[in-house]
């Protein structure tokens, strides 16, 4: 059996959670500007996450 690491076990989780988030945005967006905003602004916030967490 292989040693589970922290980033293996997490890649799972991150899958169904871009899953799950993609779903919500495409359902609650009625036009494809609509998707295009919702997608820049998740996007902005991942950039600014990340940029806290250097």
């Amino acid at each position: 059996m292989k040693p589970t690491t922290r980033s293996s076990s997490l890649r799972p989780r991150f899958g169904l959670l871009g899953l799950a988030l993609a779903a919500v945005a495409v359902s609650s967006c009625r036009t494809t500007e609509g998707l295009g905003r919702d997608m820049q602004h998740l996007g902005n916030k991942i950039e600014h996450s990340a940029e806290r967490h250097l």
